[in-house]
């Protein structure tokens, strides 16, 4: 009988919170950004719930993307280059 290969139980393989946006095109010049410094992401819409939108000044849905936790850094260098209009409509989640 051959033994599994035992999996690793860091934190590398786990998938972080980078940002969220109510605006469409802020994520989508954001993904434009990651792409272009090859950095893997995954990004998620989900809709707001009506009596939480006041936190989100009446936004109905909230873009969420997440990155691997190892490739974090190089994901926050990619964020930077952003405009300052761009920048400020993130909110970034530190690690």
């Amino acid at each position: 009988m051959v033994n599994k290969p035992k999996v690793s139980k860091g934190v590398y393989n786990k998938d972080v919170v980078l940002c969220e946006t109510t605006n469409r095109g802020v994520s989508m010049r954001c993904a434009k950004t990651l792409m272009a410094g090859s950095v893997p992401f995954t990004s998620c819409w989900s809709t707001i719930p009506f009596y939480k939108r006041w936190a989100y000044n009446g936004a109905k849905q909230l873009c969420t993307i997440s990155i691997n936790r190892g490739e974090y850094s190089k994901a926050r260098r990619a964020i930077d280059e952003l405009e300052e209009r761009d920048y400020r409509r993130l909110m970034l989640n530190l690690i």
